[in-house]
């Protein structure tokens, strides 16, 4: 397939395509005139690029992951991916929750709430990031 193929039909721009190639994601197989040509597996390749993207990974951490190839991926980094990824939810819900409350709260002003205090708290003190941080560290139970 040429670039133009690979484009239409991963409904990515051709410079995005050229840019994975340079950083080394995706390699063409050669040329046809002045278009890059490449394998239809380029477009596994690509939706996998576009799920570690989706996950939260770096183009450099993609590579990484698929240094040993598709079918040898860093178990232990998507594992530590997917627990960053459970505390960031906790925080966000954690965070939503604080909020829910402070909409409903019987307090007469959201100074007076409780609940809003030790949000605002956290999150001036770094808290909340801290917590995040530190939960992803944790060995997750399996």
């Amino acid at each position: 397939m040429d670039i133009a193929e690979v484009a239409k039909k991963s409904g990515l721009p051709a410079s995005a395509l050229r840019f994975y190639e340079e950083k080394g994601l995706i390699a063409s197989v050669g040329r046809q005139g002045l278009r890059r040509l490449f394998l239809p597996s380029v477009l596994d390749q690509l939706a996998l690029i576009a799920l570690g993207q989706a996950a939260g990974f770096s183009l450099d951490e993609i590579k990484a992951l698929f240094a040993g190839g598709r079918d040898r991926i860093d178990r232990q980094t998507l594992a530590a991916k997917a627990d960053e990824i459970d505390a960031t939810i906790r925080r966000l819900k954690a965070m939503s929750n604080g909020l829910k409350h402070a909409a409903v709260c019987p307090a007469p002003s959201h100074a007076e709430c409780l609940t809003f205090q030790r949000l605002v708290r956290a999150a001036g003190t770094g808290a909340l990031a801290r917590r995040a941080v530190g939960a992803a560290r944790q060995p997750r139970a399996r």
